[in-house]
């Protein structure tokens, strides 16, 4: 069965080129450099692995890196009577925990994060070519946009399944002082506190703050790269550079994470509060906040979502052309399609 599963996805419309040249459609090769060729055939088992590794370095590191400001931002959503801002929230947590404060949640940060990392990434591309298949060459084009938000959204569910016990410690560390200060000690409290269900009363609105995220953060990057290519970049991208290439991969990124922070910020806080309310739920948290209250906290967000989203995404391209995985090119009509346009 999986052999035959992945025979069909190595067909995808998506497939990109390795050493040999592959035809994406019938008048057009796209072929590795002549003294490169791919580590691994597209939609083989080490292909996946290898962009799940990807995932794991991309999610685990940059997430863990940028805790202090993820410490700020929760504390200022839970007590903005205490934190008012991003920069009074850093001096009142330095004088109270001095710099080492600031590092409070790293261990669930990354752990957490690593494990989500491999399954949004590596979903995603499996994803994406079990749907392109069930569509056809010329329907992905046509719905690749769809596509994108589907196989996202699919990978992103699976994912936080990993990502909700770490998480939950994350906000518990961070914001209720004197309660854990490592994932060693804070899980087998939260065990004991609240049993296994603990690690998960905040799968629901975390499904509500990450799928619309990971759904803006794949699809807009896959078209804001597309449109750059096509009318920015004055060459085709196989003619530009790697340098160049992930210049355009961090740039796309960085567009996607601020769209990605606006979406998902209002579940974002309702997680954050959640998790510091004991015995709480998603509705009672909302209608406490209220709507400024949902929204507390994005701009600091903003900016930790799109430095976070652009090095996700330069870090995840980055491991492709180390490993050199085939990466396919933005995608074009089909010629089968524009005959049909032509004719009509």
């Amino acid at each position: 069965m999986f052999q035959a599963l992945s025979e069909k996805l190595k067909n995808s419309p998506f497939k990109s080129a390795h050493c040999e040249g592959l035809k994406v459609n019938e008048n057009r090769v796209i072929a590795a450099p002549a003294n490169e060729e791919a580590s691994c055939e597209f939609g083989s088992a080490k292909y996946y692995a290898l962009c799940g590794f990807g995932g794991i370095l991309s999610c685990g590191l940059t997430h863990t890196a940028i805790v202090p400001l993820d410490l700020v931002k929760c504390r200022i959503q839970v007590d903005p009577a205490k934190y008012k801002n991003i920069f009074h929230g850093f001096k009142v947590t330095i004088a109270e925990d001095g710099m080492r404060g600031l590092a409070k949640g790293w261990g669930p940060t990354f752990v957490g994060y690593s494990i989500q990392g491999l399954g949004k990434f590596g979903f995603y591309e499996l994803f994406k070519n079990v749907y392109s298949n069930m569509l056809g060459e010329e329907k992905t084009y046509l719905y690749r946009t769809s596509l994108y938000l589907a196989s996202s959204a699919s990978a992103e569910f699976f994912a936080d399944m990993g990502l909700c016990p770490f998480e939950a410690l994350k906000v518990r560390i961070q914001t209720q002082p004197g309660w854990a200060n490592t994932l060693r000690e804070g899980f087998p409290k939260l065990l004991a506190e609240e049993g296994a269900w603990g690690f998960y009363k905040g799968i629901t609105p975390l499904w509500g703050r990450q799928i619309p995220y990971t759904m803006m953060k794949f699809a807009c990057f896959e078209r804001t790269v597309e449109a750059i290519y096509k009318y920015v970049v004055p060459k085709k991208r196989e003619d530009c550079s790697k340098p160049e290439q992930l210049v355009v991969t961090f740039v796309a990124g960085y567009i996607a994470g601020v769209f990605c922070a606006v979406v998902s910020h209002p579940a974002d806080t309702i997680v954050s509060k959640l998790n510091q309310d004991k015995g709480s739920g998603v509705v009672a948290v909302a209608q406490k906040l209220g709507m400024a209250g949902l929204w507390r906290g994005l701009g600091p967000r903003i900016i930790m979502i799109g430095t976070l989203t652009a090095l996700q995404w330069f870090i995840y391209d980055s491991v492709k052309v180390a490993f050199r995985l085939p990466r396919p090119p933005p995608p074009e009509m089909p010629e089968s399609l524009k005959k049909k346009l032509q004719q009509s």
